[in-house]
């Protein structure tokens, strides 16, 4: 591993249960565990699996004013989701555009009732600080906390795994989120995560990291998992992975992410548009788009990857779109993928042909996410 690589507070430990460490985002990761990727894939899906997040970017915004409104309405000038009318104790996703409408980031923000709670991409995170600092300083503290911990623990275990630990998660539901205490530690806890299952976001002080995972680790049904299972259980659940499916060159519209801008933010809506880009994105809402993120399965067993042309014919004569994410979705028992496709072809049960070494394999357009998913409403 190169010495200009990263290390998350839960290297050792992830070295002592045997991960297999690679390059990501600048952080040395686990991409797996001795149990291989299917097996922790499927796990996660029948129990529960804790991933090591920490390389995300956690970053807190006060109001100058004191009022968490403040904050909300400050960082609604950088994100086109209705922050104002966020409730104390609830989380809710967003993506950070620039003056095109292209998508710089996506994230989750929670009311923590004082100041709010920014989970950014690793990638992504220092830019994303750096631009809210730019535009938020005059009137909000912005405060980079990239040393702490983050963990998720998905899975329909999750709750039963946590609970002894934490009884306060038994009270939570989807998207709530609390500041409490686990094993002695001080965490912040969402009922969130990104593989479509229950489960839980546990962030901490750095050097409370390993303590708290060691805990949660030590109660049944609970397995530690690596990026490539991550991956491969995001892709499942419909869900985007920032580069590869969402990226500047997208906008919320074309990457069929309308839901996260709620009505408040849309045309004819109290605080309709004032954020980078919304003239774009209000008129694709309003005329539409010249392509889709659309979901594809595929038939037979060969994945189909990133990167893959996507044609309307066998033959391959007319080009349509590209793979963005594929792999082979262990729980739905066939290769998945998600891509962007011409909005002539982005109707369910549409045909299409990938390239896959010099022949066309059919696919066809399917609803995502692939898997139901176990979120506790």
């Amino acid at each position: 591993m190169s010495d200009s690589l990263q290390r998350t507070p839960l290297y050792d430990l992830n070295l002592e249960l045997g991960a297999k460490m690679v390059p990501f985002a600048g952080f040395e990761m686990p991409i797996q565990f001795p149990a291989g990727l299917m097996a922790e894939h499927l796990h996660t899906r029948e129990k529960a699996g804790l991933f090591d997040v920490s390389h995300m970017g956690q970053i807190r915004i006060a109001a100058k004013s004191g009022d968490v409104k403040d904050a909300a309405a400050a960082l609604e000038t950088l994100v086109p989701a209705d922050y104002v009318g966020l409730a104390a104790g609830r989380q809710r996703y967003g993506l950070l555009t620039n003056d095109e409408g292209g998508i710089m980031d996506d994230l989750m923000v929670a009311n923590m009732g004082h100041d709010l709670l920014v989970v950014v991409n690793a990638g992504c995170k220092v830019q994303d600080a750096d631009r809210i600092e730019k535009v938020l300083s005059d009137r909000c503290v912005v405060t980079r906390q990239f040393d702490r911990g983050l963990m998720a623990l998905q899975g329909p275990a999750a709750e039963a795994a946590l609970a002894p630990l934490c009884p306060a998660v038994k009270d939570m539901r989807f998207m709530d989120v609390i500041e409490t205490g686990l094993a002695g530690v001080s965490v912040t806890v969402s009922r969130s995560g990104y593989t479509g299952e229950d489960g839980f976001e546990i962030g901490c002080a750095g050097a409370d990291s390993e303590k708290v995972a060691r805990a949660i680790l030590a109660q049944p049904d609970v397995l530690p998992i690596g990026l490539g299972a991550r991956d491969s259980l995001r892709l499942e659940a419909g869900l985007c992975l920032y580069g590869n499916d969402i990226d500047v060159t997208t906008t919320p519209v074309e990457a069929s992410l309308g839901w996260a801008i709620q009505k408040a933010r849309r045309e004819g809506g109290s605080r309709e548009g004032g954020y980078p880009g919304a003239e774009v994105v209000l008129k694709q809402t309003r005329d539409g788009v010249s392509r889709k993120r659309v979901g594809l399965l595929a038939e037979g067993r060969a994945p189909v990857r990133a990167g893959a042309k996507l044609f309307a014919d066998a033959e391959g004569q007319k080009e349509i779109g590209v793979v963005t994410s594929g792999a082979f979705g262990p729980s739905v028992k066939a290769p998945v993928a998600m891509g962007y496709v011409a909005s002539d072809y982005a109707a369910l049960d549409t045909p299409v042909f990938a390239e896959l070494r010099g022949k066309y394999v059919p696919l066809h357009v399917r609803a995502m996410p692939f898997v139901a998913p176990g979120f506790k409403r």
